[in-house]
C-alpha cells in the first residue's frame, strides 16, 4: 500500500511544477538547486579527499590569528577532519542522486530527508562562523577600499583570506542542501514544490490573519535580541565599559576606528529593527509618501522577504560561534552576540509569517 501511494504521489508531483516551464531562471530553483547540490558535495568531497592525501591548504588548519577562522572545526588535523568531510561529502552525493530521482519511499524516504536537513544544518549553522554576517554588513566598504585601501595599510587579501572563503563555501553548500531536501519533500508528498501546498486544506496558522497575530510577537521579540548589543556598543563609545574590563576598554580606545565601527554596527543594528516592523506594518506592503518614484506603489514581497530572510540566517551561525567563545570574565564582548540566535529565528519567523499574508494564489498549481 505504502509502494503505490508513493507511485501515486510522484505522477501527482511534476503536474504541479511543469507550468514553470519558460519562466525566469528562479522559479526553477527545485531542479538546479539539486544538481548544483550534487555537484557541490562530489567537488568539496574531492577537495577533503586531497587534503586528507596531505594536500597543502586545508582551511581548517591552524594558522595565525589573522587569517584564522571562528569555525568550530578550527584548528584541526586534516589527517583527522579531512576524511570526515570527504566521506561526508560521499554519502551526500549518494543521497542527491537519490533525491533526484525522488527514490525512497516510507523508512528510506524520512532517512533521505533526515540525511538533507542534517547536512543543511551543519553547513549553514554549526560549522560557520560570523564571517558571513560580517561580509554582509561590509559589503558596501568593499567596494570603497577597493579604490582607497583598507585602513591600516592592508590589503583585501587581508579581509577575504582563505580560512574564511572556506566558510562562504561552506554556507552556499548549506543553502544548496536546504533547497535540494525542500524540494524532494514536497515532490514525494504530492505538494507543489514552489508553494507547498497540497490538496488538504492549510493549517489555520498559516491563514493571513493568524499570521499576521504571531508575526508581531516575533517582530517585538527580534527587536529586543538586538539590544543587548546596540546597548554594549553605544557604551563603550562613551567610556563606560559595560560588560569588560577597563583595560579591555583602553585597548580600544588606543586602536584607531574600533569604537566607531562599534557604533556603526550598533546603529546599523538599531535601523534594521526598526526596519523589522514594516513585515507587520502597511508600509511593509505599499511603499510610503516618503519613497521617491515609489510612493504608494505596492512592494513587491520579495523585497522585503530576500533580505530578511538573508540576514536572519547569517544571524544564526554567528550566534552559535560567540557561545563556544563566550568569556565570563568579559561578558560583554561575547555575551550580546548569543542574542543573534534568537535574532535570527524570530527574523526568519517574521519574515515566513509576512510571506504566508502576501503569497497570493501560487503561478505554478493556482492553489490558494
Amino acid at each position: 500500500m505504502a509502494e503505490t501511494t508513493a507511485e501515486a504521489r510522484r505522477e501527482e508531483a511534476p503536474a504541479v511544477t511543469v507550468k514553470a516551464t519558460g519562466r525566469r531562471w528562479w522559479s526553477k530553483w527545485p531542479v538546479w538547486s539539486s544538481y548544483l547540490t550534487v555537484a557541490w558535495s562530489a567537488l568539496y568531497g574531492l577537495a577533503n579527499l586531497y587534503w586528507a592525501l596531505g594536500g597543502a591548504g586545508f582551511p581548517f588548519e591552524k594558522t595565525d590569528n589573522d587569517h584564522a577562522s571562528a569555525s568550530v572545526l578550527e584548528p584541526s588535523s586534516a589527517s583527522v577532519v579531512a576524511p570526515v568531510l570527504a566521506a561526508f561529502c560521499a554519502v551526500g552525493v549518494v543521497v542527491g542522486v537519490l533525491m533526484i530521482r525522488d527514490r525512497g519511499t516510507g523508512r528510506e524516504r524520512k532517512a533521505l530527508l533526515a540525511y538533507g536537513w542534517l547536512a543543511a544544518c551543519l553547513l549553514t549553522f554549526v560549522i560557520p562562523d560570523y564571517s558571513l554576517l560580517g561580509l554582509l554588513v561590509f559589503a558596501p566598504l568593499f567596494l570603497v577600499f577597493a579604490f582607497t585601501g583598507v585602513p591600516g595599510g592592508k590589503e583585501i587579501g587581508d579581509i577575504l583570506y582563505w580560512h574564511r572563503d572556506n566558510m562562504v563555501i561552506v554556507f552556499v553548500g548549506g543553502l544548496l542542501w536546504g533547497a535540494m531536501t525542500l524540494a524532494y519533500q514536497r515532490r514525494t508528498a504530492g505538494q507543489c514544490v514552489r508553494c507547498g501546498r497540497g490538496d488538504r486544506a492549510a493549517a489555520a496558522w498559516t491563514a493571513p490573519a493568524a499570521a499576521l497575530r504571531w508575526g508581531r510577537w516575533a517582530v517585538w521579540v527580534s527587536v529586543i535580541s538586538t539590544l543587548p548589543y546596540d546597548i554594549t556598543r553605544l557604551a563603550w563609545y562613551f567610556g563606560w565599559p559595560l560588560g569588560i574590563s577597563d583595560a579591555f576598554l583602553k585597548e580600544m580606545q588606543d586602536t584607531p576606528y574600533m569604537l566607531g565601527i562599534g557604533l556603526g554596527l550598533g546603529i546599523v543594528s538599531t535601523l534594521g529593527s526598526l526596519l523589522t516592523h514594516g513585515l507587520t506594518a502597511k508600509w511593509g506592503e505599499v511603499w510610503p509618501r516618503w519613497v521617491p518614484f515609489k510612493r504608494g506603489k505596492r512592494i513587491h514581497p520579495a523585497t522585503a522577504i530576500v533580505p530578511a530572510s538573508i540576514v536572519a540566517i547569517v544571524l544564526i551561525p554567528g550566534g552559535m560561534m560567540n557561545i563556544r567563545h563566550y568569556d565570563a570574565a568579559m561578558p560583554g564582548t561575547n555575551g550580546p552576540g548569543i542574542f543573534w540566535i534568537l535574532w535570527g529565528a524570530a527574523l526568519g519567523a517574521a519574515t515566513y509569517a509576512y510571506y504566508l499574508r502576501r503569497r497570493g494564489e501560487c503561478k505554478y498549481c493556482h492553489r490558494g
